[in-house]
């Protein structure tokens, strides 16, 4: 099947058209993909789609929050190269801080986008186009749509719903909806995902099975909100087993290289050759040579050095993880670890190839580090866009849902269902199953698992609305055994010493610390988000 990608490279320009804005409030411009002649045809409908899958507001969240907020801000990765990203770090976070700001005027821009697909199918689509068609368009923006709510209320807690772009024309000023109501409005998206989009598509779009997944994870985090003493609510958590299981257990699909006799499948799946694979429920679809602002460059910006990207430019914030990362992993599991993060004396012969490979002189991350133009056949490849589609939902992080929902409020799970799924992602790593597993066994297979991924802060967050106590602890104990630092490795010796340096103003997490502060920018336009937050439905 031909890739999402080829389409997306046409319509680049479309995705980028609620890019440069000061705020969520700006409303996006005409272009032609909203014109009245669009949305014609079917494929009209599918072009209009396919632009929500990459462009300059996802590269906002990609290189400004998926990193910095899911791992930096979780004390999975350690840097100290500008101000901004020490905040995250240390926990003095101030409104006014870039990746703060930018998630938020991001994530809104892919909102504001999303509305307008939505709305001119709605009103423009010609009765000659099959409803189930229509339906199924829909489906893909209120699923990215979903996704970009989800992502909002778990970096900022209650955040204004935005469902209709033109009604900012008449009411400009919105405050904040509640936290609940913001996760209600994300699940009803995908609830309706879920019902119109097909089983299959074409490599690179989303499906049922993508929509069913998000919505286990958005109903595993809507149980947990509002509770307290580590008891969530019993029928949320059963409609996330619900969904989480339909997709495990109905969808045909199974982990990248699961039956692999040599467990290459985890570090197999972050090659671009396997880009799109099964396991990628929803992955960003990034093309090379698309200039600064529109495609991937996370490996220029966080690659530990330049030897191996493209034109030998950038690994300007080598991404060190943390020592607290590196103890996650058991001696055994060592394909998840070199897939994910580099130690000193790491060959890796895929990076650099025409000078024979690359070997790690250093810590640093591996994960979304692809090597350049040559080693990726990708002529068009560039310092600011190659060719990785990186992954926003993948069926491991499903199968990790559905064990944690069956898990529920119980202390401790042997339940043979969980287990299945549990051991499916453990297996595939070349590890020995378990016989149990607990909620603080679970969250460290997530972590290690989804790693530079973007999912450790949002695990915490979801900790935290349940088990506040225990989830201020987890960061707290971070910093008191020095874990949220830096880390050498000798080769030769095969152990890590930690960076004693201690971190400069850090400060003690409380409950407050899930929640990042609103931009100033947006407070200055929109005195009303400054007010407490109120129902939407």
């Amino acid at each position: 099947m031909k890739s999402i990608n080829r389409i997306i490279v046409i319509l680049l320009f479309a995705a980028a058209i609620a890019g440069c804005k000061k705020n969520f409030l700006d409303r996006p411009s005409n272009s032609q993909i909203s014109s009245n002649n669009f949305y014609q045809t079917t494929s009209d409908l599918r072009l209009a789609t396919a632009s929500l899958y990459a462009g300059a507001e996802w590269w906002q969240w990609n290189r400004g929050a998926m990193l910095p907020l899911g791992d930096v801000l979780a004390g999975t990765g350690s840097f100290q190269y500008s101000n901004d990203l020490v905040q995250l770090f240390t926990r003095t976070i101030t409104a006014q801080n870039s990746y703060v700001s930018g998630t938020w005027t991001g994530l809104y821009s892919i909102i504001a986008q999303c509305n307008t697909v939505i709305s001119a199918i709605q009103q423009q689509a010609p009765v000659t186009i099959p409803a189930a068609d229509k339906n199924a368009a829909i489906g893909e923006a209120r699923f990215v749509r979903a996704v970009a709510y989800f992502y909002l209320a778990m970096y900022y807690g209650a955040v204004p719903i935005v469902e209709d772009n033109s009604k900012l024309i008449e009411n400009p000023l919105l405050y904040r909806n509640i936290t609940s109501d913001v996760y209600k409005f994300a699940a009803k998206d995908l609830t309706f995902a879920a019902r119109y989009l097909p089983a299959t598509d074409i490599k690179g779009r989303v499906t049922t099975w993508s929509a069913q997944g998000m919505l286990g994870k958005v109903y595993l985090t809507m149980a947990g909100l509002g509770k307290s003493g580590g008891v969530r609510d019993q029928a949320l958590l059963d409609s996330a087993k619900k969904y989480a299981g339909n997709v495990c257990k109905n969808s045909g699909l199974e982990l990248f290289g699961q039956n692999d006799p040599n467990h290459r499948g985890y570090y197999d799946l972050f090659r671009p050759q396997n880009n799109d694979c099964p396991e990628m429920l929803f992955a960003l679809q990034w093309a090379p040579g698309v200039g600064y602002g529109n495609g991937n460059d996370l490996q220029t910006w966080y690659a530990p050095a330049s030897d191996f990207l493209p034109s030998k430019q950038g690994g300007w914030q080598s991404l060190a993880p943390t020592y607290d990362l590196y103890r996650m992993y058991s001696a055994n599991d060592t394909i998840r670890r070199k897939a994910t993060i580099m130690l000193n004396g790491d060959f890796y012969p895929e990076l650099n190839q025409a000078s024979g490979g690359y070997k790690a002189t250093g810590t640093g991350m591996k994960k979304h580090i692809i090597g350049n133009e040559k080693d990726n056949n990708s002529p068009t490849m560039d310092t600011w866009s190659d060719i990785e589609h990186d992954p926003v939902l993948r069926l491991a992080d499903v199968y990790l849902v559905y064990a944690e929902a069956i898990l529920g409020n119980n202390t401790t799970t042997s339940d043979a269902t969980a287990l299945t799924y549990f051991n499916k992602v453990r297996t595939r790593a070349g590890l020995t199953p378990v016989t149990s597993f607990n909620i603080t066994s679970l969250r460290v297979e997530r972590r290690v698992e989804l790693a530079y991924e973007g999912q450790y802060w949002l695990d915490l967050v979801r900790y935290s609305y349940y088990d506040p106590t225990n989830a201020v602890k987890v960061l707290n104990d971070q910093d008191a055994t020095y874990g949220r630092v830096s880390f050498s490795y000798d080769p030769k010796t095969h152990t890590a010493t930690r960076d004693t340096t201690k971190l400069p103003s850090t400060l003690p997490a409380t409950i407050n610390s899930f929640t990042l502060p609103i931009p100033a920018s947006e407070l200055t336009s929109d005195p009303k988000l400054t007010a407490p937050p109120v129902p939407y439905y």
